[in-house]
């Protein structure tokens, strides 16, 4: 089955990215955590600080994303219908999209370079929001996976 293929694949760029990031937040040799930044290792619990100091939207070179994919386009305006009615997003996730690997949409950090052109341009061009307000993809995003809602949880 076809969808199959897609979730491996949504799961390998996933795993990829994760052993990306851990390589990336540890410090170089010699270095011992204190860098340009001066943050040290990984979660320094700024996240909702970095968020802000961020900007709306573009710059970065990581985003958190959650994501609705349906192969066919009726069912994804279907779940858009429900976005714009207000339904929490993590919500129509669950009850809509084709990408079970991941619960409520959620994709975690995602750094450039490891998604899909159209997913990754439409990622880094969206301001960060919250599940009760989203702002999201509207058109939908067509990939070669199918076509995604997307949102941005947060930036760094």
């Amino acid at each position: 089955m076809p969808m199959e293929g897609v979730l491996k694949g949504l799961v390998r760029q996933l795993e990829q990215f994760r052993v990306q990031q851990q390589a990336s937040e540890m410090p170089p040799k010699g270095k011992s955590g204190s860098g340009k930044a001066g943050k040290g290792g990984a979660a320094s619990g700024s996240d909702s600080a970095d968020k802000k100091a961020q900007g709306p939207k573009g710059g970065g070179n990581a985003v958190k994303v959650r994501h609705i994919l349906c192969e066919k386009h009726g069912k994804i305006m279907e779940a858009m219908e429900k976005l714009k009615s207000g339904m929490r997003f993590n919500e129509v996730a669950a009850q809509y999209s084709e990408d079970k690997a991941r619960q409520g949409g959620d994709l975690g950090w995602m750094t450039r370079g490891s998604m899909v052109g159209p997913f990754q341009e439409a990622a880094f061009a969206l301001p960060v929001s919250g599940l009760d307000k989203p702002v999201f993809t509207d058109p939908p995003v067509k990939t070669k996976f199918g076509y995604h809602i997307i949102m941005v949880e947060g930036r760094k």
